[in-house]
């Protein structure tokens, strides 16, 4: 199944063709490696109106997300042990296929998080963990939707769109300027939270490596093993922010 792109989000835009995405990301890379010194010759950007619409907007999208594809996988009675996907032109079966791409697609827009660090001078902001984070989202849930939209991979989605109504609602307040900073005390556990979540997509994904379940095998392994490398370094990120910071 895995080797089969998906006949009903094949037309859908950016998902034929991996070239619409190579260019996305390449671009980005050069907006990461040139914008800073571009950005040498002016006055950092205040932003603040477009940055407050901008993460009232992507946590107004996550939740969305979230409920389309909790309501979905309740109606369509996922298990969330095995799931494959449904290729069929089913109602509910469309519907998870289009939450997988506007989920894909939030991952494009995403993209904006760096440029609007760029333009602020923020550049401390844009690390190798976000950069990376940020760029290869958009190749694993390009894969998603063209490959397999749905099914397992349907509990990533849910999970990562739950907490990004949280983690944009944290940069709508802290946007807004240094007067909401004291209510911005929660940022430990929002970082304690994206942890928590790529654990159980690892336990989840994992599982079925161990189990007879009609999901491509070779998807679960790459999300385990991608999962695994953010674990890494968001508990790096999270040793020297608030331990070593701390001291």
């Amino acid at each position: 199944v895995f080797c089969f792109s998906d006949p009903r989000t094949d037309p859908w835009p950016l998902v034929y063709s991996p070239l619409p995405v190579t260019l996305i990301f390449a671009s980005y890379l050069l907006v990461v490696a040139l914008g800073p010194s571009c950005m040498r010759h002016w006055r950092a950007l205040e932003l603040r109106g477009l940055m407050v619409s901008y993460n009232l907007a992507m946590m107004a999208l996550s939740t969305y997300m979230f409920y389309e594809f909790l309501v979905t996988s309740v109606l369509d009675n996922y298990s969330y042990l095995c799931q494959p996907v449904d290729y069929s032109q089913s109602e509910l079966g469309m519907r998870m296929a289009r939450v997988c791409w506007w989920f894909f697609f939030s991952k494009v827009i995403e993209l904006l998080d760096t440029v609007f660090f760029i333009l602020r001078k923020k550049q401390e902001q844009v690390t190798f963990l976000h950069v990376y984070h940020h760029g290869t989202m958009l190749f694993n849930w390009w894969s998603g939707v063209k490959y397999v939209p749905g099914g397992q991979a349907f509990f990533i989605g849910m999970l990562n769109s739950f907490v990004h109504i949280f983690m944009y609602g944290y940069y709508a307040l802290a946007s807004l300027g240094p007067r909401m900073h004291r209510y911005l005390w929660w940022k430990r556990y929002l970082t304690i939270m994206q942890l928590c979540q790529f654990v159980a997509i690892a336990v989840h994904s994992s599982y079925n490596l161990f189990t007879e379940c009609p999901f491509p095998d070779g998807f679960n392994l790459a999300v385990f093993l991608y999962i695994l490398s953010l674990i890494a370094l968001f508990l790096h990120f999270y040793y020297g922010t608030y331990i070593r910071g701390k001291k």
